[in-house]
């Protein structure tokens, strides 16, 4: 989900300025890695201004190396003729080690891998990425279900103890 406005920074010194949320409502996350990315300073800019969307944001392999697509980040306003385009290719920096393990899980049949955060993190800009497997209806449904019955009893015990 795109936010408007960038966010405080964490503990760890992590600004975080999109989370993709709908994520892991959809899959089955496995393993989670952060990546560096390669941008633009126009890209740098409008990250800074808290504006990017993840939702249809996926990974994947051209040659050796990992690229992500489909995450959207808006032109900078005050960019000129340099602006960037909104929904580039923008490759990923990994440790080699990392990009085999990567390579070969999701070799596996319905494995993927989808960006979870964007953030800021000591001044450069992350994404972290997942493996993923999708989820059937049943188990998103499943998921609800649980998380709703977990909401009801937190309730019931707030309201024995008040």
């Amino acid at each position: 989900m795109a936010k408007t406005a960038a966010k405080k920074k964490n503990d760890d010194g992590r600004k975080l300025v999109a989370s993709n949320r709908k994520a892991r409502h959809d899959y089955l996350i496995e393993d989670t890695f952060e990546a560096g990315l390669v941008l633009m300073g126009t890209e740098v800019k409008a990250l800074r201004m808290g504006r990017a969307s993840l939702v249809d944001g996926w990974a994947s392999f051209s040659g050796d190396e990992l690229y992500l697509e489909g995450v959207h980040i808006p032109e900078y306003v005050s960019g000129t003729w340099t602006n960037h385009t909104p929904r580039r290719r923008r490759k990923l920096l990994l440790h080699r080690k990392e990009l085999d393990r990567i390579m070969h899980k999701t070799r596996e049949s319905g494995h993927t891998i989808v960006p979870l955060q964007l953030y800021f993190k000591d001044g450069r800009a992350k994404v972290e990425i997942a493996i993923a497997k999708g989820k059937k209806e049943y188990d998103k449904r499943h998921a609800l279900r649980e998380r709703q019955d977990r909401r009801e009893a937190e309730r019931e015990l707030g309201a024995n103890r008040g």
